[in-house]
């Protein structure tokens, strides 16, 4: 058999999927997502205290302003009520026949066909409006309206004017939520019940009944839950329970039997008393959530104090779920000469107003986009993948011509035109270093961020950090091997010793062109070993030089890198280093050493041949396991399973990647806030963490070298992800058949 035939068999057999068991299919799930409807009008109109969705499908609102319709053919808000009648409405019911009833601030309406008349019965305010034994019932603080067949009668009610709910209770009688406690009227009598044995605050803002039955009442303090055949309360929900927030102001049944609960700090939905939250911009025009209604279809109509809301659904499957962050990616976020990151908005959360942006980490996250492209390609066979993939290479590649050195790497690139750049030129006194040196002796004066390109048309970063030179390496191996021809692979493997040989050259330091190291691109010996100041990178940066001499090797089968790696494990005792490469101690714990450590992997634990040497990298990578089980990360189980041939965690995986929001806005979401959970500083000491993991739709959109127990993420909708954190966990599932 000829050689290069022989070769081309073994990286076959070795880029196999190692994991030996069945992959989880991709089956359809339902997706959640968010459209905002603001009214646009006035303050007081995005102020909606009432959300209706009629029969026909008609979403009303009833806002401080007035009442309002949503036009199926403009999708815009058009006014209900002349301007002379226009003012708060505070309760919305449609009745069997289709007539929708408002209760406003001068008066009860009815609106049939939508032709909407006032009822001569009252001026003053009516408070709420429902439908109690087959009849229309009104309550105002100045008195109550029933409607018997055509005939109104005036009531009169020993209860609380502080009126805020009102519910049949299918027994001829009804149930009054007010400001002094719950009533409960029937036939024969009136109950109140306020006292703290019967509810848990007299505060009521919210009444309806579950799938079992239940009376949920809500108000401040949580939840309720009563028996209504003996009218004694039998259980609560409180953040004990899982309640985000203590002040409730509406409760809704979903059409599933889900029970939604809107508060001043989102929704809380329960079901089979498993809490899930929706709150934060990504969701929610406001969290201060007044009323929810449903659409036939199960969408959630929400009034809050900002607009209207609407969580809908739809069935995808994860693949689908790719091509529209694929499609994301292609439209926001890629900027020549073909860098991927995030974009920034000059309106947060304005899509229409995005532009590029440069970041610190544009060839790291390049080289994980190249990799996502590379594993999409060897799956799909797409030529645009490769295609892509390709530019990917040759973008990372200018990063290093650009500086005009003989292996100095970049961070980023910007065209020379460009004033918004992250980090400009700046002078650094000596009043400022003495006391940032002093602070940081590892620190670096770095005065001048950008140079000019030759050309005269770039301007590149520098003082670029061992994180870039990790990302570039695991792109150009995930390349080489998935994508690369024969011409390609020529070009990667001149690439990577010219990068490698200048951090060899240079004593295992990236040298910048001042002549001295960026401030972290260090794997020296003399640093990891002897200096106290570097031990915290000990393994780390130890397993990152040994796997990019790996590489070297691989693509170019050159000894140097071989005899270069073996004195590293040997002599200077890197063997001992990378058993422990990730970090527990808290005071020195990062995420962004796990993302490094899962990019750094790969070229060891596919070229190393020594067994003694590989079980080293096994037991390194378990270890890293054991740090990184319970944080629901893709990214790192998929390249633990692929790499160790074992199956860990693909439920919390796919939990993950089908939980991950569509929206990949980085806005602002607070759990600092949120009353069921206690705040912690574990596992990272220095960050303000949750005292339990909440699931992806519950927290800031993150990248894998992010906190996932942060208590606090986001830009408040400035700058946008790529996605490309989420594409490559995916594209590696199925590469590996994790995913099927």
């Amino acid at each position: 058999m000829p050689k290069n035939l022989l070769s081309s068999l073994f990286l076959f057999i070795l880029l196999l999927p190692s994991n030996a068991g069945p992959g989880i299919k991709d089956t359809p799930f339902v997706q959640e997502y968010h459209q905002a409807f603001p009214l646009g009008i006035s303050a007081e109109a995005n102020d909606v205290r009432t959300i209706l969705v009629d029969s026909r499908g008609k979403v009303w609102a009833g806002t401080k302003a007035g009442l309002y319709i949503l036009s199926d053919k403009t999708g815009k808000w058009e006014p209900v009520l002349d301007t002379e009648n226009q003012g708060p409405v505070n309760d919305l019911f449609e009745d069997a026949n289709g007539n929708v009833w408002i209760a406003a601030w001068n008066g009860l309406y009815r609106s049939v066909d939508y032709n909407t008349e006032k009822i001569n019965i009252t001026n003053s305010p009516v408070a709420v409006v429902n439908r109690v034994n087959n009849e229309i019932l009104a309550i105002g603080p100045e008195g109550a309206w029933k409607l018997s067949g055509n005939k109104w009668t005036t009531k009169e009610l020993h209860t609380s004017r502080a009126l805020r709910c009102l519910i049949d209770d299918n027994n001829g009688g009804f149930y009054l939520g007010t400001g002094k406690g719950l009533y409960h009227k029937t036939q024969d009598k009136l109950s109140l019940f306020r006292n703290e044995e019967e509810i848990l605050s007299d505060d009521v803002y919210g009444l309806d009944f579950s799938d079992q039955g239940e009376l949920w009442i809500g108000g401040l303090g949580g939840i309720t839950v009563y028996n209504t055949k003996t009218d004694k309360r039998i259980k609560s929900y409180t953040p004990k329970e899982g309640l985000s927030d203590i002040w409730v102001r509406c409760i809704q049944k979903a059409p599933d039997g889900t029970m939604w609960v809107g508060t001043d700090l989102g929704i809380t939905r329960i079901k089979d008393d498993s809490c899930s939250l929706r709150h934060s911009r990504r969701w929610l025009l406001s969290d201060k959530v007044r009323d929810i209604s449903f659409d036939k279809d199960g969408n959630a109509w929400i009034a809050t104090a900002r607009g209207v809301s609407a969580i809908k659904k739809r069935t995808m499957t994860l693949a689908r779920k790719a091509a529209y962050y694929q499609q994301i990616l292609y439209k926001r976020h890629v900027r020549k000469p073909w860098l991927v990151e995030k974009c920034r908005f000059r309106i947060p959360g304005d899509t229409t107003t995005w532009e590029p942006m440069d970041d610190d980490n544009d060839g790291q996250y390049t080289g994980m986009y190249l990799a996502m492209e590379s594993y999409r390609y060897a799956v799909t066979k797409d030529p645009i993948a490769r295609e892509h993939a390709i530019k990917a290479f040759h973008a990372l590649k200018f990063l290093q011509t650009v500086t005009e050195t003989n292996g100095f790497v970049a961070r980023s690139v910007i065209p020379v035109s460009w004033n918004g750049m992250a980090d400009r030129n700046e002078v650094i006194t000596g009043r400022m270093w003495a006391d940032r040196v002093t602070k940081n002796p590892r620190d670096k004066k770095v005065e001048k961020h950008w140079r000019k390109s030759k050309d005269g048309k770039w301007l590149w970063k520098g003082d670029t950090s061992s994180d870039e030179i990790t990302g570039h390496m695991y792109g150009y191996l995930i390349f080489y091997d998935l994508v690369a021809d024969s011409v390609l692979r020529g070009e990667v493997k001149t690439h990577v010793k010219r990068i490698v040989d200048y951090i060899i050259d240079n004593g295992y330091v990236l040298k910048d062109i001042d002549g001295t190291h960026t401030q972290w691109g260090v794997w020296a010996p003399d640093y990891l070993n002897d200096d106290p100041d570097w031990a915290s990178e000990r393994g780390i940066n130890a397993l990152e030089i040994l796997s990019y001499l790996k590489l070297a090797w691989h693509v170019s089968g050159a000894e140097k890198y071989q005899a270069e790696y073996e004195k590293l494990l040997n002599k200077y005792h890197y063997r001992d280093n990378v058993i422990q490469a990730k970090s527990v101690m808290p005071a020195w714990r990062t995420y962004i050493d796990d993302e490094l450590v899962a990019l750094a992997y790969p070229a060891l634990m596919l070229y190393e041949k020594d067994a003694d040497i590989l079980n080293i990298y096994r037991t390194s990578m378990r270890n890293w396991y054991e740090a990184c089980k319970n944080d629901d990360s893709p990214f790192f189980y998929y390249t633990i399973d692929a790499f160790l041939g074992e199956e860990y965690k693909l439920d919390r995986s796919l939990f993950f990647l089908r939980d991950n929001p569509l929206d990949l806005i980085r806005w602002r979401v607070d759990n600092s806030k949120r009353e069921d959970l206690t705040l912690t500083h574990t596992p990272i000491l220095e960050d303000i963490q949750t005292s339990r993991l909440v699931p992806p739709g519950e927290r800031g959109i993150m990248r894998w070298d992010n906190n996932p127990w942060a208590a606090v993420r986001g830009d408040g909708g400035k700058t946008e992800s790529s996605g490309v954190y989420w594409l490559l966990a995916y594209w590696m599932g199925r590469y590996y058949g994790l995913i099927e």
